[in-house]
C-alpha cells in the first residue's frame, strides 16, 4: 500500500520534511479488530509535536495521523460490531489495556497502557489501516469523508474539553486559540447553549473575523480583555501567555481548561509573573485535558449527526502531506487540514 512514512524525528522545515512515501505491505484484520480502506485523514498539530519531539516518542517508523475515516474492508475472528462497507472513523485512541481501575470507569485516556494511533500503531497517512474494534465509530451520514476527518480529534477533543468546562447554557465561555479544535467547539456551544456568550481570543485579524463569521459575541487578542468576565475558558494554544491572560479574564469560581497536549518551554519563565489575587484566588481552578476517552468519541459523533458541525477544510493529496504539516508550522491555519487517500467520489 502507499504510504507516508515517518523514519526520524526531527524539525519540519522545507528544506528537510519529515515523510517519505513508501510502499508497505497491506496489513490484516487480527482477532477483534477491523481492516479499514481509508478515504481521509486529517492532519493534526500533535502530529508536529510528535515528530519534532516535544511527546513521547513515536514508534519508528511509523504512518502517522490519528483522523481517520474509511470503510471497513475485513473483520478480524471475532469481530462483530462492523461489516464490510461501513463507513468508521479512528481518532487518538487506539488501544487501552481494558482491565485497571481507569479504563473500568470509562478513562481509557489515563490508562498506563494507552495506544495512541499514528504514534504507538500505524495511523491514516496510508491507504489501509487495522484498528480494534471497540475504537472505531460510525460516521453520521451528513457528512463527505474528508470533512469528516477533523472530527475524530479536533471536534472530539473539543467536546470533551467542552464537558470539563462544565458551564451550563447562559454562563460565558472563553475561547483561546482558534483552529480546527476552537471553531468546532464555538459550533457545539451554539447548539448546546445557545444563551452562553463566547469571547475568542485569537493573534491574527483572519481568525477574530472567522470567530465572529460563526457566532463569537466578541474576539479580540490575547492580551484584550473581553466585555465581561468568563465562567471559563478553554485554552487551545501550545504557549503559557495565554493561561495567565485568561486567568485574569476567569469569573470567581471560573475554570479554566488547558486543551493542549503540551506547552512550549520558551516563555515558561511568564509563570513567575502569576500573581496571586489576580491569576487564581476567589476558587478558581485549571484543568488539563489528556487524549480522549472512547465515550467522547461515541458520545461527540451522536452529537455531530444531529447538529450540523461540517468544520472548515482544505484538502491534499497524500503526497502532499509535508506541505500540510509545513503550513502548520507557520500557523497557516482555517479550519483543519486533511489529506485525501482514496480520491473517489464523495470525498469533499
Amino acid at each position: 500500500m502507499r504510504a507516508m512514512l515517518l523514519k526520524r524525528l526531527g524539525p519540519v522545515t522545507a528544506a528537510s520534511p519529515p515523510l517519505v512515501p513508501a510502499q508497505r505491505p497491506d496489513p490484516v484484520a487480527g482477532p477483534g479488530q477491523v481492516l479499514i480502506r481509508v478515504a481521509a485523514c486529517g492532519v493534526c498539530h500533535t502530529e508536529l509535536d510528535e515528530i519534532e519531539g516535544r511527546t513521547p516518542p513515536p514508534r519508528l517508523p511509523v504512518i502517522p495521523g490519528h483522523e481517520v475515516v474509511g470503510r471497513v474492508a475485513q473483520c478480524g475472528p471475532g469481530a462483530l460490531r462492523f461489516r464490510a462497507g461501513d463507513r468508521v472513523g479512528v481518532g487518538w485512541i487506539w488501544s487501552a489495556c481494558g482491565r485497571c481501575g481507569y479504563c473500568r470507569k470509562g478513562l481509557e485516556n489515563l490508562c498506563a497502557g494507552f495506544k495512541a494511533t499514528g504514534r504507538d500503531a500505524d495511523g491514516g497517512y496510508g491507504e489501509w489501516l487495522v484498528a480494534p474494534e471497540d475504537s472505531v465509530f460510525r460516521i453520521p451520514d451528513r457528512y463527505a469523508d474528508a470533512a469528516a476527518a477533523p472530527l475524530l480529534c479536533a471536534g472530539a477533543v473539543g467536546y470533551r474539553a467542552l464537558r470539563l468546562a462544565g458551564i451550563r447554557n447562559g454562563q460565558t465561555l472563553g475561547l483561546t486559540g482558534f483552529g480546527a479544535s476552537g471553531h468546532l467547539v464555538l459550533k457545539m456551544v451554539r447548539h448546546l447553549f445557545p444563551d452562553s456568550p463566547v469571547s475568542v481570543f485569537a493573534r491574527s485579524q483572519a481568525q477574530r473575523i472567522f470567530a465572529l463569521e460563526l457566532g463569537a459575541a466578541w474576539a479580540g487578542d490575547t492580551e484584550q480583555t473581553p466585555p465581561q468576565l468568563l465562567d471559563a475558558v478553554i485554552d487551545t494554544t501550545p504557549v503559557w501567555r495565554p493561561v495567565i491572560a485568561a486567568l485574569a479574564c476567569l469569573a470567581p469560581g471560573g475554570r479554566l481548561v488547558i486543551n493542549a497536549i503540551r506547552k512550549e518551554n520558551r516563555d515558561s519563565n511568564l509563570l513567575a509573573g502569576i500573581d496571586y489575587p489576580t491569576h487564581l484566588w476567589m476558587e478558581k481552578e485549571i484543568k488539563t485535558v489528556a487524549n480522549v476517552a472512547r465515550r467522547d468519541l461515541a458520545e461527540f459523533l451522536e452529537l455531530a449527526g444531529e447538529v450540523d458541525l461540517t468544520p472548515q477544510i482544505e484538502v491534499f493529496p497524500l503526497q502532499e502531506a509535508n506541505r500540510a504539516l509545513l503550513e502548520l508550522t507557520g500557523r497557516k491555519v482555517r479550519g483543519a487540514k486533511v489529506l485525501l487517500i482514496d480520491d473517489g467520489p464523495g470525498q469533499v
